[in-house]
């Protein structure tokens, strides 16, 4: 891997316009294999144990962090493991689990309404079609590309705030809306690359290239970065802006995968510990 990032001595790639596809597609390919190298444990981080789980933690996941959901969800489901019982549940009584969540009284409305989709429509399971997911309460397609390509292993992109600011800043595309920014990152990468490709983007997000503040010089692919600068290339003073387990601090999943934890990864806290 390219060590220019730990020296303090990298610079921006300037991408001599127009790009061609070609070197588009290579530069892409590129970044997301240091990625991976970066980041081989990387995984969802919302904890779940079957489909059902992973669709009312990520609805639940909207405008809240995964570690809020993953201190969350435990209560949910110790009361209600299954659809036909979060379907039968009392509302008043789910808002108050969801609360810290967030938006608790839409979010209730959204796993209830998708829990009676289940139980009336698909038989008590998670379909694993984009087209039948689509119609849940609370699903769009980011919702539905999480669950198929981490409870079914079918191919999916996940355009999140993270993905959506880092594919930008690496001029992959310069689309703002979602689905335009699925299709054209979609089209620079296999298909069997896309769920993984959007782990790797989205830690990195989370973890180096913040929104406000990147951690320019504490980045594994500041060589390739367009956008290297625009934050802290000093390496010592990028070091204090790394998250999670690259700053020593505890991850967002209280069950986190065994490959996160040998990665150097702690788990988080239960919900009021901390």
């Amino acid at each position: 891997m390219a060590e220019g990032n730990t020296k303090g001595i990298a610079k921006a790639v300037v991408i001599k316009k127009p790009e061609s596809h070609t070197a588009l597609v290579r530069r892409a390919r590129r970044i997301n294999r240091e990625l991976a190298e970066a980041y081989p444990y990387a995984h969802p981080e919302l904890d779940f144990e079957n489909p059902f789980q992973l669709v009312v933690a990520t609805v639940l996941s909207a405008q809240t962090t995964d570690l809020r959901v993953n201190q969350t969800t435990p209560a949910l489901f110790a009361k209600y493991p299954t659809p036909e019982d979060l379907a039968a549940a009392n509302p008043e009584e789910v808002e108050e689990i969801l609360r810290p969540t967030g938006f608790f009284r839409a979010k209730t409305k959204s796993v209830i309404g998708l829990s009676k989709a289940l139980a009336e429509e698909f038989g008590g399971e998670v379909p694993g079609r984009l087209e039948d997911l689509v119609k849940l309460p609370g699903v769009g397609r980011k919702t539905a590309f999480v669950v198929l390509g981490n409870a079914f292993g079918r191919p999916g992109i996940t355009v999140d705030t993270h993905f959506q600011r880092l594919v930008r800043r690496w001029q992959w595309t310069e689309q703002t809306e979602p689905d335009k920014i699925e299709t054209a990152v979609g089209g620079l990468f296999p298909k069997s690359d896309w769920t993984m490709l959007s782990h790797h983007v989205i830690f990195h997000g989370r973890r180096v290239c913040h929104a406000r503040k990147p951690a320019c010089g504490a980045c594994p692919i500041a060589p390739l970065c367009p956008a290297y600068g625009e934050g802290e290339t000093d390496p010592e003073k990028a070091k204090k802006l790394l998250k999670y387990e690259k700053g020593g601090f505890p991850g967002q999943r209280l069950n986190p995968p065994q490959s996160y934890l040998d990665a150097g990864g702690r788990p988080a806290p239960p919900l009021g510990t901390g």
